[in-house]
C-alpha cells in the first residue's frame, strides 16, 4: 500500500515528463502553425485589395471610353477618312480594354507586350488622323482616353513599363506637334500641360493599386502575427492555470491521508485506511495522466487507474469499443472518478468497458459484490458545458456495476 502511494506521489513533482512538454507544445505548435495562417490571411487580404483595385481601374478606363471618348468620336468634324480612323481606333481600344478587363477580373494578367503594341499603333493612327487643327481638340480622344488603358495592360508589371509607355505616348504627340508646325510657345506649354495632366492620374492609379495591395498584405500579416502571439500567450496562461489546478487537486487528494499516517491517526493495517490509500494513489495517477500527450486521453487515464489496481493484485480487464471524441478534462474526470473509487473497493476481479461514439461515451465497471457499503459515490447527473455526465450504481449480491455516461447536448 505505501509502495503504491509513494510511487504515485513520485510523479507529482517536477519531472521531464508530460507536464513540462505540455506547455512547450503550446508555444511550439502555435508558432509553427501560426506562420501558415498568417501568410494565408495576409494573402487573402492582399488579393481582396488587389481585386478591388483591378475593378476600379477597369471601371475608370471603360467608363471614360464610353462617356468621354465616344461622344468625342461622334462629334469629330474631320474628313470621312479621319472619322473612320478615329472610330476604328476607338473600337480597337475598346476591344483591348474588354480583353484586358476580363483577364484582370478573373484574377489573371493580360499579355502586356502585345496589347501595349496595339495601343501604341492606335495612338499613332489617331494623332496622325486629327491633324494640327484638332490636335488639342476634343476629337483627339487619344490624349486623355487612351492612357487609361495603359494600367490595364501593364497591371502588376514594373512601374517603369508604364512610364516607358507614357513616354512613348508623349513622344508620339510631340512628333505630331513638330510635324504640323504647332510650335508656338503657347502650343508647347499646352503640350506640356497635356502630357503632365494625362500621365499623372494613370500613374497614381497604377502605383496606388500596387501600394494598397502591399500595404494591406503587410497590415494583415502584422495583425495575424499579433493575434498568434496573443493566442500563444493565452494558451500558455491556460496551461499554467490547468497545471496549478491539477497540482491543487493532487495535493488535496493525498495530503489528508499522508497527514493521518504521519500523525499515527491511521493504521496501515486497517482495510479502510488501505482502501483510502489505494483510492488516493489511483486518483494521483489519473491526475498525472491528464497531462500526457496521447491519442486517447480517456483510455489512458483509465489505464493509469487500472494499473494501480493490477499492482495491488486485482486482475482487471479493459475493453474499448469505438473511438472517444475529444473531451474536456472536467468531463473525463467526471467519467473516471466514480470508477476509480469503485476500483479501490473491488475484490476478486474487475472488468472496465468503454463504449464510445461521436456524441456519447459510456464507461462501466463490473466487479464481484462483497459485504460492505458501496463506496463509489451516489448516482445522479452532473451537468457541464459539453453535456451531462450521468452516474449509476447497481448491486445484486453477485456483482457490483458502476456506470458513467456522457452525451453531447
Amino acid at each position: 500500500m505505501s509502495t503504491d502511494l509513494g510511487a504515485a506521489l513520485d510523479g507529482v513533482g517536477p519531472r521531464p515528463g508530460p507536464a513540462t512538454p505540455a506547455l512547450e507544445r503550446v508555444g511550439t505548435a502555435g508558432g509553427a502553425r501560426g506562420s501558415e495562417p498568417a501568410d494565408g490571411a495576409a494573402g487573402a487580404v492582399a488579393s481582396a485589395s488587389d481585386r478591388a483595385a483591378r475593378i476600379g481601374a477597369v471601371t475608370i478606363a471603360l467608363a471614360w471610353h464610353l462617356a468621354i471618348d465616344l461622344p468625342a468620336v461622334a462629334g469629330a468634324g474631320s474628313s470621312a477618312t479621319a472619322s473612320a480612323v478615329l472610330a476604328a481606333g476607338w473600337l480597337v481600344t475598346a476591344a483591348v480594354g474588354v480583353a484586358a478587363g476580363v483577364r484582370l477580373l478573373r484574377g489573371g494578367l493580360p499579355p502586356a507586350r502585345r496589347l501595349a503594341a496595339v495601343l501604341l499603333v492606335v495612338d499613332v493612327a489617331v494623332f496622325a488622323a486629327v491633324g494640327g487643327e484638332q490636335l488639342f481638340a476634343a476629337a483627339n480622344w487619344a490624349w486623355g482616353g487612351l492612357v487609361w488603358f495603359f494600367p490595364l495592360v501593364l497591371w502588376r508589371r514594373p512601374v517603369r513599363w508604364l512610364l516607358a509607355l507614357l513616354g512613348a505616348h508623349g513622344a508620339i504627340a510631340l512628333a505630331v506637334v513638330v510635324a504640323d508646325g504647332v510650335t508656338a510657345p503657347a502650343d508647347l506649354a499646352r503640350y506640356a500641360m497635356y502630357v503632365y495632366g494625362v500621365s499623372s492620374l494613370p500613374i497614381a492609379v497604377f502605383v496606388g493599386g500596387t501600394g494598397l495591395s502591399t500595404l494591406a498584405r503587410n497590415r494583415a500579416a502584422t495583425a495575424a502575427a499579433t493575434l498568434a502571439v496573443e493566442a500563444e500567450r493565452v494558451a500558455a496562461e491556460r496551461a499554467r492555470e490547468e497545471r496549478r489546478a491539477r497540482l491543487a487537486l493532487v495535493s488535496g487528494t493525498a495530503e489528508e491521508m499522508l497527514a493521518a499516517l504521519a500523525a499515527g491517526d491511521a493504521d496501515p493495517a486497517d482495510p479502510e485506511v488501505r482502501r483510502r490509500c489505494v483510492l488516493a494513489a489511483a486518483r494521483l495517477r489519473r491526475l498525472i495522466a491528464e497531462s500526457d500527450d496521447v491519442p486517447d486521453p480517456l483510455l489512458h487515464e483509465l489505464r493509469a487507474a487500472a494499473d494501480l489496481a493490477e499492482r495491488d493484485g486485482l486482475p482487471i480487464e479493459l475493453v474499448a469499443v469505438g473511438i472517444p471524441p475529444e473531451l474536456p478534462v472536467e468531463v473525463r474526470r467526471r467519467l473516471t472518478d466514480p470508477l476509480t473509487a469503485a476500483l479501490a473497493d473491488a475484490r476478486g476481479w474487475a472488468r472496465v468497458t468503454v463504449v464510445a461514439g461521436p456524441d456519447e461515451v459510456v464507461v462501466s465497471l463490473v466487479t464481484p459484490d462483497h459485504d460492505g457499503p458501496d463506496t463509489s459515490g451516489p448516482p445522479g447527473t452532473d451537468g457541464n458545458g459539453s453535456g451531462p455526465v450521468e452516474v449509476g450504481h447497481e448491486r445484486d449480491g453477485e456483482i457490483r456495476w458502476t456506470q458513467t455516461r456522457w452525451h453531447r447536448t
